[in-house]
């Protein structure tokens, strides 16, 4: 890390800590050369482990790109879609680790959506859950209605 004093390729750090949530790291650091001190914040990159062992990086606009495909010709603004995806990745960095399944993203989009448009949260879980007859989704909508009274209750 260069020093923003000297420019020093070389400093030390002093101070480690989570903040946001756990999205960034925040270090303390201080020159080798000429002693100043100085703070970095590096974001916490976040790893998809897919389903075939493929790795990639968190890419929220690829969540609402899946999203918005389920909400198809719905009323659900740009807005919703993005609180969605933040809301979905913060659940996902609360887990704690760097590394979440894909399967795990899947799973924390399905509540948020079902609040935001009950038709696009059938859509998304019919591929997510990989539905394959309409039993299939009776079940789900009964599921939901269950939920329903439950929570009115």
């Amino acid at each position: 890390m260069y020093c923003p004093f000297c420019h020093h390729e070389q400093s030390r750090v002093t101070d480690s800590r989570v903040v946001d949530g756990g999205s960034a790291i925040r270090r303390r650091r201080e020159c080798t050369s000429c002693g100043g001190r100085f703070t970095t914040i590096e974001k916490a990159v976040l790893t998809v482990v897919k389903r075939n062992g493929v790795t990639e990086p968190f890419d929220k606009e690829k969540l609402i790109v899946g999203v918005r495909r389920a909400c198809q010709g719905r009323n659900v603004s740009d807005d919703a879609l993005k609180r969605l995806a933040q809301q979905v990745e913060e659940t996902v960095r609360a887990q704690g680790s760097s590394q979440v399944a894909a399967n795990d993203i899947g799973l924390a989009v399905l509540e948020p959506l079902r609040t935001l448009d009950e038709v696009a949260y059938l859509r998304f879980a019919s591929v997510y859950k990989s539905f394959e007859s309409a039993e299939d989704f009776q079940s789900e909508i009964r599921l939901m209605k269950r939920r329903e009274r439950e929570g009115l209750e």
